[in-house]
């Protein structure tokens, strides 16, 4: 008999939920964490692990559910490491992001905003058009797994189809395994990645090992049979190669409908995976920077001028920096292709902000910030040294966007002027988010 099985199953009501959708039990002695227990709720648990000032429990049995719990409409929850919020009303989670994003702004940062925006949102399910998945051969189930990993562990999820993928990408996870499962390098594939343009669809097949002709031409015939265009990977982003050499490839593109705007990316580039909350996105960075015809605009970590370029139809002037070369390339190219001639892109290592970079010129009326999960710490003091009249600072990582306003608000002389969750990842207890920074008087 294992150790797991002899622990007891404890009764207890759920007290609240933390921002990674574990349930806090209400228990004498030690707080306890309940994977998938929601607020109010009365449940059976076992505890797992043991910590020193907490445990860590699974969920056996909801006693007396919340009116919030509804049913997990993929049949991978509780399996798959994608998702983590699916048995909570997508209103619900909305409430939870915007709950910690202020949480974390008073905790870490010492700050409140003086208004609190609605949180974004969108359509909760179908919504990703880019997806990283993992492949892997399983001797013992028998056949080649494509998917996420499984919720705390490294094995590849044994899953036919993924609820937030959009349907086109969905249907592919059945299909792309049991291709690999044909080639004759069916170990030496780890991971696919798919991108899905308003035009085209893109998949990178990650290879360890060189395919065989046959393998080659199996890959040709699911090229043709799912219309689209396949790359090989052997190495990093460097050693792209198309599957089927061809002059006339469309480069993948997604559109801005509201602006009249076209922006070309490359399979490997970073693009927001949600389309829907992107054009909302924008729309809020634009509201809240209002910029005007000679204004001019710092956009920090622009990658592909996602931001840039709807500014540049606004303001007189408008600087995008990002660290990758071919990011800032394909910048400059989208400018050219939508005829915006006042956006000006250059490559600049932010964690390493120069004194005096070229693009700095004599400062800048507004800075939009869209930087990693680290944030943009190192690059703070440089952009208060603008003296901009409003920074608008969109985030991926609350924690970072606090420690951040924090800087900008008691260094840096700006107030937190609004602030409010986006939920880019519906489903997931990923939380990302939009504060607006004004200059203090």
């Amino acid at each position: 008999m294992s150790r797991r099985s002899e622990r007891p199953i404890e009764l207890a009501t759920i007290r609240d939920v933390t921002t990674d959708g574990r349930g806090i039990a209400d228990v004498p002695g030690k707080t306890v964490f309940v994977d998938g227990a929601l607020s109010g709720e009365t449940v059976r648990f076992q505890r797992l692990k043991k910590r020193k000032n907490f445990d860590s429990a699974g969920l056996i049995e909801v006693v007396e559910a919340s009116p919030l719990r509804v049913d997990a409409p993929c049949e991978n929850f509780g399996i798959c490491g994608g998702c983590s919020l699916q048995h909570m009303a997508p209103a619900a989670q909305l409430d939870l992001k915007q709950s910690a994003l202020m949480e974390q702004l008073s905790r870490i940062g010492g700050v409140e905003p003086t208004e609190v925006l609605s949180p974004l949102a969108s359509e909760p399910l179908g919504y990703r058009r880019r997806a990283r998945l993992g492949a892997r051969y399983v001797d013992k189930k028998g056949r080649l797994l494509v998917g996420f990993r499984e919720k705390h562990k490294p094995y590849i999820a044994d899953m036919h189809s993924c609820e937030t993928l959009v349907p086109r990408l969905s249907a592919l996870i059945e299909e792309l395994s049991t291709l690999i499962a044909q080639l004759s390098i069916v170990r030496q594939v780890p991971q696919i990645e798919l991108s899905l343009g308003d035009n085209a669809l893109g998949i990178v097949v990650r290879v360890m090992e060189a395919p065989s002709t046959a393998d080659v031409e199996l890959l040709r015939e699911f090229e043709a049979r799912a219309d689209a265009i396949v790359w090989l990977q052997t190495g990093g982003p460097d050693s792209l190669q198309l599957l089927t050499p061809a002059t006339d490839v469309p480069e993948l593109h997604y559109c801005l409908d509201e602006y009249g705007l076209t922006l070309r990316f490359g399979t490997l580039d970073f693009i927001q995976v949600n389309h829907a909350m992107n054009q909302k996105m924008i729309g809020q960075a634009l509201a809240l920077a209002d910029p005007q015809p000679d204004d001019s605009v710092l956009d920090l970590f622009c990658g592909i001028g996602n931001f840039s370029l709807p500014l540049a139809q606004r303001a007189g002037r408008v600087v995008g920096v990002e660290l990758d070369p071919r990011m800032v390339a394909r910048a400059k190219a989208n400018a050219e292709l939508n005829g915006l001639s006042t956006a000006e892109f250059f490559a600049a290592d932010l964690s390493k902000a120069d004194e005096d970079p070229d693009w700095w010129g004599d400062g800048f009326d507004l800075v939009v910030i869209d930087p990693p999960r680290s944030g943009a710490q190192e690059v703070l003091a440089k952009v208060a040294a603008a003296d901009a009249r409003k920074i608008v600072y969109v985030s991926c990582h609350p924690g970072s966007l606090a420690r951040d306003a924090g800087i900008l608000c008691n260094e840096y002389g700006y107030t937190l002027k609004a602030a409010g969750a986006m939920d880019m990842f519906p489903q997931t207890t990923h939380v990302e988010a939009m504060a607006l920074f004004e200059k203090s008087i």
